[in-house]
């Protein structure tokens, strides 16, 4: 197995037990070698509601949180469940969430 299967692998294992409603959406994240996107799911309707991208630096993934939050608090909704994909809760990952947690998004 190589570095993207187990991601695969650590992906679907989470998916397992996380699940994103209509009240409480699930914020998913994923990280190319360029760009970083997140979005809102609803997965009892299987929509995405809304989704960001931007580049891969932390001043712009800050930036990024503050507007993705803004826009959470605009469709009216308070909690949220993150999907961090398989990836490791650090670097971005974890910029991303805290800023979203800093700006009111209960997480």
């Amino acid at each position: 197995m190589n570095k993207k299967d187990n991601r695969q692998k650590r992906k679907l294992h989470i998916r397992k037990t996380l699940s994103g409603t209509s009240v409480k959406p699930r914020i998913f994240v994923f990280k190319s070698n360029r760009y970083f996107y997140a979005g809102l799911a609803d997965d009892d309707k299987q929509i995405v509601i809304m989704s960001k991208m931007c580049k891969k630096k932390s001043e712009e993934i800050k930036k990024m949180g503050k507007t993705f939050a803004g826009d959470f608090k605009k469709k009216k909704l308070e909690v949220a469940v993150f999907d961090r994909s398989g990836y490791r809760y650090h670097g971005l990952i974890a910029t991303f969430a805290d800023e979203l947690r800093n700006n009111g998004v209960k997480i």
